[in-house]
């Protein structure tokens, strides 16, 4: 089903010592997982090859031919559902949760500021000097 959309390689030299079937199946293990391709297990093959594969089918377009036609062909076999649905609903946040600060919060006092406050002793009275 897939083996037709897929392009034929044209590399001379040493032959892959992974079949494309594997890296295919490693590149679809780690989409579906969504683990680092570091995680992708060994009997997928290298993890650098299947990287490398990915990307090279990426920049060429050919992961988005192949879903293109597997689209198509199952929207003719009445498989996909193309009904939307559009929620208006709001989901707001609490103003904390931004991050941000706003202004007038932390706003310092004007005697703080100019130096004028005097220390007040254990008893409430002010110190002179």
């Amino acid at each position: 089903m897939l083996e037709p959309l897929l392009p034929v390689g044209r590399r001379s030299g040493r032959p892959s010592i992974w079949t494309k079937r594997q890296l295919i199946d490693g590149i679809r293990w780690r989409v579906r997982v969504g683990a680092p391709w570091r995680n992708v297990p060994e009997r997928y093959g290298c993890r650098q090859t299947i990287y490398g594969l990915f990307r090279r089918w990426q920049r060429a377009g050919i992961w988005q031919q192949v879903l293109t036609v597997l689209q198509a062909r199952a929207d003719a076999a009445g498989l996909i559902g193309w009904d939307v649905s559009v929620d208006s609903s709001v989901c707001r946040a609490h103003q904390h949760a931004a991050g941000a600060r706003k202004r007038g919060i932390c706003r310092w006092s004007r005697r703080a500021v100019c130096g004028r406050s005097r220390p007040i002793t254990g008893w409430g009275v002010p110190v002179v000097a």
